[in-house]
């Protein structure tokens, strides 16, 4: 049987930002999900400063996949080449290479080139794949090049945070409590409408209604992945409020000595050309982030506060 032949596609965006940043930016994957819109989550399994592997969550073509990858990162040539060592299916082979060339000294071009096969060439997978590198692909590089170009306010525009409490009870029972969200419309009182779906173990696709404390409903739709073992789920909105341009978080069940350490943090990205259309005329970014912290907190710290009542209530019933 001869050899899948082989696919290529090639990407570039041209960024009114200096190379480096840039660079910096695609050489992080832990805050891809920040800037990358098909980003879910990133676990970075080893890293030793020039040679990364790393597993991936991203959604294609409507689907939530997930993957494993080596990358090689050359910092002074602004390249990073990756192959996919676990590709999902209908992906035989993937590889490619990020570079980024200096235009000036505050401009440059990124420029993503992906190289891929599929499992006997079959053009129903052929056409799946090439639709979904085209489509994150050019979501992925406007979306960065946007923030590259915001790159100095980006500490101004990022917000995370984390808020904790501390449970006598078991760490088994919290988890299940934030696991089980299909119960949570008639759990917590801020959530009055939930639909999930399972259709991998462990990675959950919701729609969520929640009500503010003004009384006002927000729809949001996540994508979370569950690690049971580790106690931690994590989370990313991929329909956020209109004040977020990214809202990634992990909620973790930490046991030791006396108790349980049950956790949620947040990661934001704020849309600064919202703050004034949401809050109201004169409103500023720290007024945005003051907003976002106390409406985002107040929702996760009653939850947290719920899982305890509920982790607690059963150690006192058995």
């Amino acid at each position: 049987m001869a050899a899948e032949r082989v696919h290529t596609t090639a990407h570039d965006v041209d960024v009114a930002a200096p190379a480096g940043v840039v660079y910096g930016l695609i050489a992080d994957t832990t805050r891809w999900p920040w800037y990358f819109p098909p980003n879910v989550h990133v676990e970075q399994l080893d890293f030793d400063g020039r040679s990364e592997r790393i597993r991936m969550w991203a959604t294609a073509n409507g689907q939530v996949r997930s993957w494993t990858s080596s990358r090689q990162l050359s910092p002074a040539e602004r390249r990073i080449t990756f192959r996919q060592d676990l590709p999902a299916a209908p992906v035989k082979s993937m590889l490619g290479i990020w570079t980024v060339e200096e235009l000036g000294a505050q401009r440059s071009r990124l420029t993503l080139l992906h190289d891929f096969t599929v499992e006997g060439d079959d053009p129903r997978g052929v056409a799946w794949v090439e639709r979904a590198v085209d489509t994150n692909s050019r979501t992925e590089l406007g979306n960065l090049s946007r923030i590259a170009e915001q790159w100095s306010r980006l500490d101004d525009l990022v917000l995370v945070f984390e808020d904790s409490v501390r449970v006598r009870g078991g760490a088994e029972l919290l988890y299940d409590f934030l696991y089980q969200v299909d119960r949570w419309p008639g759990r917590v009182p801020h959530v009055s409408r939930l639909d999930v779906t399972e259709d991998t173990p462990g990675v959950q696709v919701m729609s969520m209604d929640t009500t503010t404390a003004d009384g006002s409903v927000h729809t949001t739709e996540s994508v979370r992945v569950c690690f049971p073992h580790a106690g931690r789920i994590v989370y990313k909105q991929t329909v956020t409020p209109a004040l977020m341009t990214a809202h990634t978080g992990e909620w973790s069940v930490v046991p030791d000595e006396t108790g349980v350490t049950v956790t949620s943090q947040h990661s934001v990205v704020l849309r600064e050309e919202a703050v004034e259309r949401v809050l109201g005329p004169g409103a500023t970014l720290a007024d945005a982030r003051r907003y976002v912290r106390q409406a985002l907190g107040r929702n996760s710290t009653a939850t947290l506060h719920l899982a305890k009542r509920y982790a607690e209530s059963a150690v006192r019933m058995l």
